[in-house]
């Protein structure tokens, strides 16, 4: 299994240290079950963590009125949060990893899975800092 520890973007004046990946992730026309019970949603994003290789610390998770949940699963790579609207199919996931940025890509197709999402939108973000030009 190939590791990526980090990657450098190089510009005229300086570079951009990736120290983290961000995946935005768009659900559509989701299990709506699952988008509205508190157990199964925890179960899903602990489980997709958990197959991909990163440690769960904790996890908090809230029910809206009338329906929908919003959670987060803080994993030593960092998180992976979760907000649904059941009434329109549709969840909105952000997962954030440091080290192996492979694990967010496991987290992400497993998530997609189990949500039976009809389709799927990512956008990947590089989280980092700008260092100096070395010459």
């Amino acid at each position: 299994m190939k590791k990526v520890v980090a990657d450098s973007i190089y510009s005229d004046s300086n570079a951009f240290r990736v120290l983290g990946r961000h995946l935005i992730v768009e659900l559509y026309a989701c299990a709506p079950k699952l988008l509205n019970r508190i157990d199964l949603l925890k179960q899903a994003l602990v489980e997709a963590a958990n197959a991909a290789g990163a440690t769960v610390v904790e996890s908090v998770f809230h029910r809206f009125s009338p329906q929908g949940l919003s959670g987060v699963v803080v994993i030593t790579e960092s998180h992976i949060t979760v907000h649904t609207w059941p009434e329109h199919a549709y969840a909105a996931v952000d997962i954030f990893t440091c080290g192996d940025f492979e694990k967010a890509e496991k987290i992400k197709n497993s998530l997609v899975e189990r949500f039976a999402a009809k389709e799927s939108r990512t956008k990947a973000i590089k989280r980092g800092i700008e260092l100096p030009m070395v010459k």
